[in-house]
């Protein structure tokens, strides 16, 4: 590891220690050039937070598709009670992810989507808490977000919906409430092609980690985009088939600490 991966990999991971998103960007000499980069040292992060059991990916409109792994801390079950403290953005996005059944290991064949299909097991509902460690994450470079694991703090998943075959997710509907008052009420999954985010994840962005895991989940954008909730907020998603997920931003006496 490169001394810049290591230093961009220590400020980032205090901002963690710190639960506050108080980075303006990573010194200049310390930021990305390139995807490799920026993977070097969400690598070295990760690392550092313990074993991958899941994976954020981020589909672009240009086709192209970045990703952050999760850690075991960072990914919990619904009904969560989640620290207002450690995560201050109080960002909130409803989610459709999926839970593998096996192993998809790095291979020289690239993996076809029947294959990438027989290896899902589950669809989930899920809710991704968003934590940049910068203080604001539009004001820094796509690598520099991508070398922050492109914002994600947490993700509370529901119960698996293993009849996940017979669900059409351009027709499934999602409702989401912030203390009961509706956020977000939409159709259709974002992007349209869950199952080929996947394929790609498998193909191309887990093999720094050596590819992918049996019960490894797996999330694939917001159903109805980012919102920021209050500190005191129940949030909830509701999809018409997938199921319903919720979680509640509380005191730190009460909630889910991670130590980062």
């Amino acid at each position: 590891m490169s001394d810049s991966i290591e230093r961009a990999a220590e400020m980032l991971l205090e901002a963690r220690r710190e639960a506050a998103n108080h980075l303006k960007d990573l010194p200049e000499t310390l930021r990305p050039r390139d995807e490799a980069a920026a993977y070097a040292i969400q690598k070295a992060v990760t690392d550092q937070l313990g074993p991958v059991v899941g994976w954020k990916v981020a589909p672009l409109k240009n086709g192209h598709s970045t990703c952050a792994a999760l850690n075991a801390k960072l990914v919990v079950a619904s009904p969560a009670r989640v620290s207002s403290a450690r995560f201050p953005m109080h960002g909130v996005e409803a989610e459709v992810a999926v839970k593998l059944g096996r192993d998809l290991p790095v291979r020289e064949a690239p993996y076809t989507r029947a294959e990438v299909a027989d290896a899902i097991a589950a669809f989930l509902p899920a809710i991704e808490v968003v934590q940049s460690r910068y203080l604001d994450s539009k004001a820094v470079s796509p690598l520099c977000a991508l070398a922050d694991h492109l914002s994600n703090g947490l993700l509370v998943t529901g119960t698996p919906v293993t009849g996940w075959g017979a669900i059409d997710l351009a027709r499934e509907s999602v409702v989401a409430t912030a203390d009961d008052k509706v956020e977000i009420s939409h159709t259709g999954m974002p992007g349209g092609d869950l199952l080929g985010e996947v394929v790609w994840l498998a193909n191309v962005g887990s093999r720094w980690d050596g590819g992918l895991l049996a019960g490894q989940v797996i999330t694939c954008g917001a159903w109805g985009g980012c919102h920021r909730v209050g500190p005191e907020t129940h949030f909830a998603a509701t999809f018409s088939h997938v199921g319903r997920v919720e979680m509640t931003f509380g005191q730190p006496r009460d909630d889910v600490y991670l130590e980062g």
